[in-house]
């Protein structure tokens, strides 16, 4: 919802504005740059302008929308607002505020919410809310104020040459520009979990590497395109990344696991599979795994079993669903739009045993697995295929 004439968007960004000079200004860079790249993805004819703590993305009326939502879908973006843009007059801000509320203000109660980016304007920020909020009774019928929860808010904000109207400010994923941190391996099986683990960590500012272990029969008919449809659904959200997917071939090893080794071998895969990782990280220049891990939510992420499974590598592990309930995790992948592919059927739990060790110790795991177990891994790792999206 916008006010009419509305033709910028005002980004907001949040944990970026905590950090030095130097290091806000590299950011707010990286954040435009990404932003344009995904207007440019979306076919968003717009432009995109960096100044100190904001960023406007400039379109026309019929793109503002569209314009905003790409907006809202760039990791390191608070909020994004479609904005009409006005003179920095309190007479034409109130004007602007009067006609918005003729446009969208029907019922319920409103208030008026203003801020000023510096103190060298004639007025107050509380002044103009007041003032404004005034415009507003005058041009509706029936208004109702509530100061403390609005249904509808009107916001300004004045900035030396322009001040900004708007009737919303639409959530964005928060956290870090994608690439301003160092990348990461992240393990996706296509299950609800991995991705939603690797969107965390590129909200974070690290671009990833998705690797898929094909399990060859455990893995069922559509393991493999359930991996890959949820990685494609990520990849919009950085679409100047290479997220093509590492394919390495794991059946032969999942058949010698199912032979040979009991309670353990959801253990000894899982060691397996941080090997195989560390050995692609360390050909992607990547400095750390992504898995989709949680205490306690199998038996093989008992927090036990999660440090005997990490000895296998010596690359950091990181899990950020660590501590998240599965209701959690569902929900963050319903909105990243990836549960509905994750939950095609498939058959990989066909190689889990009947009665998993769930307190195993590192003696018990390595001498239930291969002695070859990791050379396999970096056998493995060498015949890795890239699965375009």
């Amino acid at each position: 919802m916008h006010p009419s004439g509305a033709d910028t968007v005002l980004v907001r960004h949040g944990d970026v504005g905590v950090k030095s000079g130097k290091v806000q200004t590299e950011m707010e860079r990286r954040l435009r740059d990404n932003i344009a790249g995904i207007l440019a993805d979306r076919g968003i004819d717009a432009e995109v302008e960096r100044q100190w703590s904001r960023l406007f993305v400039h379109a026309s009326e019929d793109d503002v929308e569209a314009a905003t939502d790409a907006a809202a879908d760039t990791f390191g973006v608070q909020s994004a607002s479609p904005a009409v843009v006005v003179s920095p007059e309190r007479e034409v801000i109130e004007e602007t505020l009067a006609e918005a509320a003729r446009e969208h203000y029907r019922e319920g109660t409103f208030a008026v919410r203003a801020r000023r980016s510096s103190k060298d304007h004639p007025f107050t920020s509380a002044e103009l809310e007041r003032e404004g909020g005034t415009a507003i009774w005058e041009a509706v019928e029936n208004p109702e104020v509530d100061l403390d929860d609005p249904d509808v808010t009107f916001w300004v904000e004045v900035r030396e040459t322009d001040a900004f109207v708007f009737l919303e400010k639409r959530p964005g994923p928060g956290g870090l520009p994608l690439g301003t941190q160092t990348k990461l391996v992240s393990l996706v099986s296509g299950g609800i979990d991995s991705p939603v683990a690797t969107w965390e960590v590129m909200k974070r500012g690290s671009p990833v590497v998705p690797v898929y272990l094909d399990l060859g029969d455990f893995g069922g008919p559509d393991h493999e395109a359930r991996a890959v449809e949820t990685v494609r659904k990520l990849s919009k959200y950085a679409p100047d990344q290479d997220m093509r997917v590492r394919r390495v071939p794991a059946g032969d090893v999942m058949r010698l696991l199912d032979e040979e080794v009991g309670p353990a071998r959801m253990l000894v895969f899982r060691r397996f599979m941080y090997r195989v990782a560390e050995h692609l990280a360390r050909d992607e220049r990547a400095h750390g795994i992504v898995t989709g891990e949680a205490i306690g939510q199998k038996s093989s992420q008992t927090a036990r079993n999660l440090g005997v499974t990490s000895a296998a590598t010596t690359m950091p592990v990181h899990r950020p669903l660590l501590t998240m309930d599965k209701s959690d995790i569902v929900a963050r992948a319903r909105k990243i739009d990836t549960f509905t592919d994750s939950t095609i059927p498939a058959g990989c739990n066909r190689i889990a045993p009947d009665f998993p060790e769930t307190n195993a110790t590192l003696e018990i795991v390595e001498n239930a697995e291969p002695d070859d177990l990791f050379e396999l891994a970096e056998e493995v790792a060498g015949d890795v295929e890239l699965v375009e999206l």
